[in-house]
């Protein structure tokens, strides 16, 4: 009786190890099940998902996979959905450019084994249009906030482009747009700290909606929520479209101290050289020596780092220049006087 208790007792773990689960099984499990049934029982394994074009979305695992049922929140109508390793789903009429969408998918592999993916997105923005950083204030004085201010080419919408500072090293995208309509030319600030409830962002067609300290009438205002200090005299900034291909950059040094040295402003440096999104003026790999020179920025909330505009964009520091005192101009085209 004792034996023939134990051989049910077995059978019955064989039949726990090969009921199928949401997730992928240990190591060890797999090996105990390999041996027994020649094969094994790991679950899928969800790789990424990328929103191809503005109206398809691409979710990748690691082995082919049936889709069991598949849910948008947001809701979208699906057109079709096409299994494999890579399931497409396309969508009859997609949602907002670069819009936040969350992904409920249950999957199957021809094993059985089952996995359950819930992911936030955001959907493909294919009308980006090409933007410049064209203003910065690095300092700060209550109430009064630093700034980067925007200047569009075309129009577009904005919708997912991200704003990198690589001095706020723990943090460095600091911004991501939202789903934001602009026309070419237009000057758009975004006030590094949020201080005031009077400060609103103004999405709309109402640009005179925000009443926070240095919003501009009739320009379009935005507010990084936070209060702490992220942009700095030695930092370099830039922008990153859903591609994370450089849309823009600038980089800064207050002198050529060692802080330039340390790892997060060399890195974010060698990664704008490596997209010719910012170079010496001898093409090479940007040191301290060819970012703008910020040191006679010094405490000036009137002084600002400046685009020259009517010059041809080279990406480098020979497109910028400081501002004489009383030179600041946000959401206005920049004043010629340097300092």
């Amino acid at each position: 009786m004792k034996l023939k208790h134990l051989f049910f007792l077995f059978l019955g773990s064989i039949a726990l190890l090969c009921s199928p689960c949401s997730c992928s099984t240990s190591t060890e499990t797999e090996d105990v099940v390999g041996r027994i049934l020649g094969d094994s029982s790991e679950a899928p394994v969800f790789l990424t998902c990328k929103a191809v074009t503005g109206t398809e979305i691409d979710f990748q695992f690691s082995r082919p996979v049936r889709v069991i049922s598949l849910y948008f929140d947001p809701a979208v109508e699906i057109e079709s959905l096409e299994d494999g390793s890579v399931v497409r789903v396309v969508f009859s009429g997609g949602p907002a450019p670069g819009g936040k969408i969350t992904a409920d998918l249950l999957v199957e592999d021809e094993k059985g084994n089952t996995m359950n993916v819930l992911v936030p997105l955001r959907t493909r923005n294919v009308r980006m249009p090409g933007l410049r950083i064209n203003e910065l204030r690095t300092e700060y004085s209550k109430p009064k906030a630093e700034f980067i201010e925007f200047k569009t080419l075309e129009e577009g919408n904005l919708a997912a482009l991200r704003l990198f500072i690589a001095g706020n090293s723990k943090n460095p995208m600091v911004y991501e747009f939202p789903s934001l309509e602009v026309a070419a030319d237009e000057y758009i600030l975004l006030h590094l700290r949020s201080m005031e409830e009077t400060s609103r962002d103004e999405t709309g067609d109402n640009l005179d909606e925000s009443g926070g300290t240095d919003a501009v009438a009739g320009v379009r205002d935005l507010w990084r929520p936070g209060t702490e200090k992220v942009l700095h005299k030695t930092d370099v900034v830039y922008l990153l479209d859903q591609d994370d291909k450089v849309i823009d950059a600038v980089a800064l040094a207050e002198n050529s101290d060692p802080q330039w040295n340390k790892e997060y402003l060399a890195g974010a440096a060698e990664f704008l050289y490596s997209q010719r999104a910012w170079e010496s003026e001898e093409k090479e790999l940007p040191g301290p020596n060819a970012a703008v020179n910020t040191f006679n920025i010094k405490t000036a909330m009137t002084r600002s780092v400046s685009r020259d505009e009517t010059a041809a964009d080279s990406n480098t520091l020979a497109d910028w220049y400081i501002t004489a005192t009383g030179g600041i101009s946000p959401g206005k085209p920049n004043k010629p006087e340097r300092f």
